[in-house]
């Protein structure tokens, strides 16, 4: 029996200023069935998931739309 390793996928989000922003941003894309770990660098603008399973990058568009952000291209 093989460990199925998590998977950690990078993206890119704009609009977030502040801590607030990334506690926005950070419990839509926590809520996504499968999430592990979600880490937001605002600095870099960027938000990394650990998950499961590769995640449908139209679920996690729509996740950061729903924070009021925008997620710019697909996977970093």
């Amino acid at each position: 029996m093989t460990e199925q390793r998590p998977v950690v996928q990078t993206y890119t989000v704009t609009g977030m200023t502040c801590e607030h922003c990334v506690r926005a941003v950070t419990g839509e894309l926590a809520a996504l069935p499968g999430v592990d770990e979600v880490r937001i660098d605002l600095a870099a603008g960027t938000a990394t998931i650990t998950s499961a399973a590769p995640l449908p990058v139209e679920s996690v568009r729509a996740a950061v739309d729903e924070a009021g952000y925008e997620l710019v291209g697909g996977v970093a």
